[in-house]
């Protein structure tokens, strides 16, 4: 970064502090020399900045301001990288006709948040997504990684129909398109049950990346999804796609028996470093882990 881009910088982070810690009214906020300074290829270091210098500032985290005002400053903070907030529909209860996918769960919001922060990771590719939910996950990805393609996928009726209505909510066409043309991936809503997916199904989505977030909530689920994984590590064409498993740790057993039946089908895996930035509001004591999988091999399914 050029000596004057540094001072640049620099100012515009006192400012976004100094405004934030007095609880400034947020059109008064430099919003416009931010979207000038996120064109540079440094923009996400300076995004993470601001959060560092705003909510997670330690005065902030003893005596923040109101939770509303934190909230609406990350709602415009969140559009800059963008240019688009994602907007859902949820169900207000945890379960409801059958199923948890109708609610946004917390490694959902963290496997999104470490997405916005590696768009390498996606850009470009052909995304699947195992067991979306309410779409939180792959709505960011969509809007803040620029994928070639993205397959929302759930096997549960009531899930689905929800999944559609928030992609297009959204302003995703669920038709095909180019890419290239339209400025956004081609996005698909798939029904896909793990007990009953085959290989030629899998294979069809010719997927580069998959991604799962809180799915492994008992052990019948767990041993489905390593199922599934050891039928993309047989099915693809080329290379075997780039796997992340994101996941809160609510007891002992929920990551245990997750990497216990990995080992077993020989599936290579390793812990992804955690993020800094928050995005999203989840619990803070919440401890969630991403774990990034290695493909290779036949694997007996």
């Amino acid at each position: 970064m050029a000596p004057e881009d540094h001072e640049g910088a620099t100012s515009l982070l006192q400012s976004f502090e100094r405004r934030f810690l007095a609880a400034r009214a947020l059109p008064s906020f430099p919003w416009q020399s931010l979207e000038e300074k996120l064109k540079d290829p440094s923009g996400s270091e300076l995004l993470l900045a601001i959060l560092q210098k705003t909510v997670k500032h330690p005065v902030c985290v003893q005596h923040g301001p109101s939770v509303k005002y934190a909230r609406c400053f990350l709602s415009k903070l969140i559009k800059k990288p963008s240019g688009d907030s994602v907007t859902l529909s949820e169900s207000t209860a945890i379960v409801s006709h059958g199923t948890t996918g109708l609610v946004t769960w917390d490694a959902a919001l963290y496997l999104a948040e470490w997405a916005i922060e590696n768009p390498a990771a996606f850009t470009d590719r052909t995304v699947l997504e195992l067991g979306s939910g309410a779409g939180l996950t792959g709505l960011a990805i969509c809007k803040a990684c620029c994928p070639r393609a993205y397959i929302f996928s759930d096997c549960h009726a009531q899930v689905l129909e929800q999944l559609r209505g928030n992609v297009r909510l959204n302003g995703f066409p669920l038709e095909l398109h180019t890419p290239s043309d339209s400025g956004s991936p081609n996005v698909t809503v798939a029904k896909l049950d793990w007990d009953e997916v085959t290989a030629s199904q899998l294979s069809a989505f010719q997927a580069d990346v998959v991604i799962a977030a809180d799915v492994l909530y008992c052990w019948e689920v767990t041993l489905s999804l390593v199922r599934v994984l050891k039928m993309l590590a047989n099915c693809q064409r080329t290379s075997a796609p780039d796997v992340y498993v994101a996941y809160t740790v609510r007891s002992q057993d929920t990551g245990k028996m997750f990497i216990t039946e990995l080992d077993r089908a020989g599936i290579d895996w390793e812990e992804v470093p955690p993020h800094t930035g928050k995005l999203f509001p989840y619990e803070e004591h919440s401890a969630i882990a991403i774990l990034k999988l290695v493909l290779t091999g036949r694997h007996a399914v």
